[in-house]
């Protein structure tokens, strides 16, 4: 595509005001910015701003219905919507009159066809898509739309009101800062104009993304944003630049935060690391609260529920493999979507609670003695390092390979902890864990041990 065929600021800034230039060219011009590799935009026009905010305030004064483990009562309603709307579905012939005989869905069958899981009353006009590929499984367009997009700030709102936090970022503020650390990273520059045209920058701390790699220290500390979001890597390579910040928040999403990162970002930054389980194809789910035990769900238009490897609804406190039901993007609703993500749920509370939540397929580990410990007991016992990435792997002859990123200090720390998981014997090869090539995530947990893999783990 040629520049000229390239959208311009006033196709990507609707409605831009000088206050909006200013900033962006704040973000692109300052001598220590980085190269950024793309550009995009929030795309709202008026219209679709009057809907971001009334879609907030709903969220903001929603009440989830109390759990149960059953469907809350919205979703017979949405389940027969979608059924009429989605091609995917209608082609089925009729809806099962019961929720439970339903058949779940995967990744798989969005990356098979995707415009088929599109309403067709969805504004096709309209559309954009997100690229997701993840360390398994199939890559995957996920159909979205600009307002959809903008509705994840009332969410990110929603959980930082768990911690008593509200957003301030005005006019002239920097208000979040998206971190990534890969080989390649998509980067650009917003505004946020639910928020008076606030900054938005998502920037790569790899060094060749960089002039000079000084200057992410020094650029970050010029934004001073509000917000900072990030991924364990990203914050693990944060906490070894010499900046000096203020945020009021961090967010880390796409990989499991283990409570000595967090720790040790909490420290340094002096704010509440939250936690987030949040997917390309459903937007934010849930937040850690540490005074409920697990991850809170977030969405009162999204039903949780946690199945067996047949796709059977397992009762509360039972781990099995998170499914969705619902959410609030328009242009892909969801019905029974199994993430491959696993979990326990409680519905003890006001609110569901994704308890021991894990992504992937869950991994046994054999012990010296023969007996299991599954994937869960690790990321325990391991969890108190500063760790920002690692990966295990046992070999058939029961061998395990530690590889990590981070905590390089306490490598023999944690050895002594995965022997006394697993066996004062057990076999420790370490590796410093090294970036992918192809910007994937690595799996966390491999084996060659015969029936190492299982459908879901008891706690």
């Amino acid at each position: 595509m040629s520049t000229a065929d390239e959208p311009s600021d006033s196709t990507r800034f609707p409605g831009l005001t000088s206050h909006g230039r200013h900033m962006l060219d704040h973000l692109r011009e300052h001598p220590n910015a980085p190269i950024y590799r793309n550009q995009s935009g929030h795309r709202l026009l008026p219209e679709d701003l009057e809907r971001v905010r009334a879609h907030a305030a709903h969220v903001r004064a929603a009440v989830l219905e109390r759990p149960t483990g059953a469907p809350p009562s919205w979703v017979s309603t949405f389940v027969r919507e979608t059924w009429a709307r989605v091609p995917f579905w209608r082609q089925r012939g009729a809806s099962p009159a019961r929720f439970e005989d339903l058949p779940t869905t995967s990744r798989a069958d969005l990356a098979r066809d995707i415009a088929a899981h599109v309403p067709d009353d969805a504004p096709v006009d309209r559309l954009i898509n997100f690229r997701t590929t993840g360390s398994t499984g199939h890559p995957l367009l996920v159909a979205s739309h600009p307002v959809v997009a903008a509705s994840y700030l009332a969410y990110h709102e929603r959980a930082l009101r768990r911690f008593d936090l509200e957003l301030r970022a005005g006019p002239g503020d920097v208000a979040v800062v998206l971190l990534g650390d890969q080989t390649r990273c998509f980067t650009y520059v917003s505004v946020v104009p639910m928020r008076g045209e606030a900054g938005l920058a998502k920037i790569n701390l790899d060094p060749a993304d960089w002039r000079d790699p000084d200057d992410r220290a020094r650029y970050l500390e010029a934004l001073a944003p509000e917000v900072l979001t990030g991924d364990p890597l990203s914050f693990g390579t944060l906490l070894t630049l010499p900046v000096v910040l203020h945020p009021r928040a961090l967010f880390s999403t796409s990989m499991t935060l283990l409570p000595g990162l967090r720790a040790a970002l909490e420290a340094r930054f002096g704010c509440p690391v939250l936690d987030l389980y949040s997917l390309n194809e459903a937007g934010p789910v849930a937040v850690f609260d540490p005074r409920c035990g697990g991850h809170v769900v977030l969405q009162p238009e999204l039903y949780v529920e946690i199945v067996d490897a047949e796709g059977h609804a397992v009762p509360p406190g039972v781990r099995g493999e998170v499914t969705l039901t619902g959410g609030f993007n328009f242009c892909l609703p969801l019905v029974r979507y199994r993430t491959g993500d696993h979990a326990a749920l409680d519905v003890s509370g006001p609110e569901p609670v994704l308890l021991g939540l894990e992504g992937r397929a869950p991994v046994r580990f054999r012990a010296t003695d023969g007996t299991w410990r599954n994937n869960v007991d690790v990321t325990h016992v391991l969890g108190r390092f500063p760790l920002s990435q690692f990966s295990l792997h046992q070999s058939a002859d029961g061998a395990t390979t530690l590889r990590t990123r981070g905590a390089e200090t306490e490598i023999g720390a944690m050895v002594e902890a995965l022997r006394a998981l697993l066996g004062s014997s057990l076999s420790v090869k370490c590796e410093p864990l090294a970036p992918d090539a192809d910007g994937r995530k690595p799996r966390q947990y491999t084996s060659d041990v015969p029936d190492a893999m299982v459908p879901a783990c008891p706690s």
